[in-house]
């Protein structure tokens, strides 16, 4: 399959698949989504707890940007985190190096960071700073067996209209069953089916406003024991 690297409407990069009129990231500005949808209406929502330490899921950890943006925001708090990332397809490191994410923050360390996250090897943890652990497991999002191990989700997979097995009761089981009791899952997606798939295995979801170019997301929530 084609893939272009596409400039979105922030001035990020992202990459376009143009056979599914799909990307990786929204076209009206990459790094506003993964700030908006992850960060404030996730992780955000997750530190008002309070937590020393905190263990982060990524399903889809493709291009590395929301655990860029992850380490930028917990990098002035004395908070621990271990963050997985689960990706099928890994794309190629001649790709990740055309990608502008941290010239586009204008954060210091933040290239450093971006090139240690793609470098880590697959399957094993890695240290990218004393505070932030990666693992990165490359394997389809249906093997995931957890239970009770996370605190977030960032649901991040290819939209329903292409990938519509990856937002289904059957998946959103695997993620309610992963969560720690109380924990949370934020994604940019909000059609009716996924919210009512959430809802099926136990999820309480609410609609929240959505980023640039976007009018809704989902936060899905798993009760507390």
């Amino acid at each position: 399959m084609k893939r272009e690297i596409i400039t979105t409407g922030d001035g990020s990069t992202t990459i376009h698949l143009p056979e599914w009129n799909e990307q990786y990231h929204s076209k009206h500005g990459a790094i506003q989504e993964a700030q908006h949808v992850f960060i404030e209406m996730g992780l955000r929502k997750l530190l008002e707890r309070d937590p020393a330490q905190i263990s982060i899921l990524e399903i889809g950890f493709g291009t590395g940007l929301n655990a860029l943006v992850t380490w930028r925001f917990l990098k002035e708090h004395s908070i621990q985190v271990t963050y997985t990332g689960v990706e099928a397809y890994p794309i190629k490191s001649e790709e990740a190096v055309k990608l502008n994410f941290a010239e586009a923050l204008k954060e210091h360390g933040a290239a450093d960071v971006y090139n240690k996250l793609h470098t880590a090897s697959w399957g094993e943890a890695a240290t990218i700073t004393p505070f932030f652990t990666l693992i990165k497991q490359q394997k389809f999002f249906d093997q995931i067996s957890d239970v009770e191990k996370y605190d977030l989700v960032y649901f991040d997979a290819f939209g329903a209209r292409v990938q519509p097995d990856l937002w289904t009761a059957e998946i959103f089981k695997l993620m309610i069953v992963a969560l720690k009791p109380g924990g949370i899952l934020v994604t940019y997606a909000a059609k009716g089916s996924v919210r009512r798939a959430m809802q099926e295995v136990g999820f309480l979801v609410e609609k929240l406003p959505g980023p640039p170019g976007k009018r809704e997301m989902l936060r899905a929530v798993k009760p507390q024991e």
